[in-house]
């Protein structure tokens, strides 16, 4: 069922999971899943989220609009398999900035790979269809995330498991649309002006979105010592 619930609520939750409080518990798995129903159209916004930033809620409500979803779920890892972890923040600290910057009710922010366990994006993903089987969900990513996609692990698994959405990012396009994955997926790009029909489609199905023009980075909103910039946390 889908309910509403409380800014302070919902942080509380996101908190208690991300600090390990309710570990244990057979509780912990349904609260770590933003609540849901069948039928529902949820993109899936995964990353370290270190800072969370205002580029991810515009690649959000922009996705809920051109893709027609009901809803955004921000997956907010423990760790990157590709990225130095070692100036990663407290996943319960970056779990609580993103929920601060989502500030949307259709935008969820959820722990879940660190309580199922989870390391690559295609486990956290079979999961996902097996206990919301009923959802249709679609992976979003950045081009920046489509230049490297090739390199995640089972990233042709990811690609038959669920429809992908590339939100562009100014430089990467060109980059991007040439890298070895979307070269081995282009047979089954979608043309943009039919975006809101990929949550249905066939798999696999991709769709590379224009319009989105922010530069902002993660990276870029760090300090060399790995701590945020004042204004990684302004919406």
């Amino acid at each position: 069922m889908v309910a509403g619930r409380s800014v302070r609520e919902r942080n509380w939750i996101i908190l208690r999971v991300a600090r390990g409080l309710i570990l244990g518990s057979r509780s912990v798995v349904s609260r770590a899943i933003p609540l849901h129903s069948d039928g529902m159209r949820i993109g899936l916004l995964g990353g370290s989220f270190n800072p969370p930033h205002a580029a991810h809620r515009a690649v959000s409500l922009y996705a809920l609009k051109r893709l027609d979803l009901d809803r955004v779920w921000w997956l907010v890892s423990p760790a990157n398999p590709l990225k130095d972890a070692r100036a990663l923040r407290a996943l319960s600290e970056r779990a609580a900035a993103a929920s601060a910057i989502a500030s949307d009710p259709r935008i969820d922010i959820s722990c879940l790979e660190a309580v199922i366990g989870t390391r690559y994006t295609i486990d956290t993903i079979t999961y996902l269809r097996r206990r919301c089987a009923n959802v249709r969900f679609v992976w979003i990513m950045g081009a920046d995330n489509l230049e490297q996609f090739h390199r995640w692990a089972n990233w042709q698994r990811i690609a038959a498991a669920v429809p992908i959405a590339v939100v562009d990012r100014p430089p990467h396009r060109f980059r991007a649309l040439a890298a070895p994955a979307a070269q081995a997926l282009a047979r089954w790009r979608l043309p943009e002006a039919r975006a809101d029909r990929l949550a249905t489609h066939r798999l696999p199905a991709w769709v590379f979105l224009t319009g989105m023009k922010s530069r902002l980075s993660s990276t870029g909103l760090r300090n060399r010592d790995g701590t945020w910039m004042d204004r990684s946390l302004k919406t």
